[in-house]
């Protein structure tokens, strides 16, 4: 199977930007999450707060990822 995107160019410039530029959205989400789940579980430092703002930012990024049935992995 194969899928062609096409644009009109230059009038659909930032579409086409978005759509070939998805893998770089996506690397830099699972960056994210990464560095997220590292100061969770790693992160010995923390405050109980701190701690739980890390939680909640990474459980609201995966609230959104699932929202649209997105998956980093």
């Amino acid at each position: 199977m194969k899928a062609i995107l096409k644009y009109n160019l230059p009038e659909e410039q930032e579409e086409f930007e978005t759509a070939n530029n998805g893998w770089k959205y996506r690397s830099v989400l699972l960056e994210y999450d990464n560095h997220l789940r590292s100061k969770i579980k790693y992160d010995e430092s923390l405050t109980e707060e701190q701690y739980k703002v890390y939680e909640d930012a990474r459980n609201k990024l995966w609230e959104f990822l699932n929202e649209d049935n997105l998956k980093l992995f």
